[in-house]
């Protein structure tokens, strides 16, 4: 998994059309990143084009408007899937209050860090 500033996409694991969007910044092993209401901080490994992390979200600013990603302002979330030279998807689940929520998650590499 090379370092750097990715876009991601998520999708309900199920389809639909609540799809989001938000970033995360790769580097060395370590998750940051974020969207407008929320920021995520994890850990990763990877390696034979396969990698695997959690991570947590956090709600940063308060609105009507903010939907929680990954299915609550709180979160717990661990990945696995695969890696090329500039994209990634991954398989998500959270732990939310009634359960599990699955996630499909799309990386595209826009920046190096």
């Amino acid at each position: 998994m090379n370092d750097g500033l990715y876009y991601l996409r998520v999708e309900p694991a199920g389809g639909g059309k609540a799809a989001n969007g938000g970033v995360f910044v790769l580097r060395n092993g370590k998750i940051l990143g974020g969207d407008a209401f929320f920021y995520y901080v994890g850990s990763y490994s990877a390696g034979g084009g396969r990698w695997s992390g959690e991570f947590s979200t956090h709600q940063h600013t308060r609105s009507d408007l903010a939907v929680p990603v990954f299915g609550a302002k709180e979160a717990k979330v661990a990945f696995s899937g695969s890696f090329a030279a500039a994209t990634a998807e991954i398989e998500a689940t959270s732990a939310v209050e009634g359960g599990e929520r699955g996630f499909r998650v799309a990386l595209c590499r826009i920046a190096d860090a």
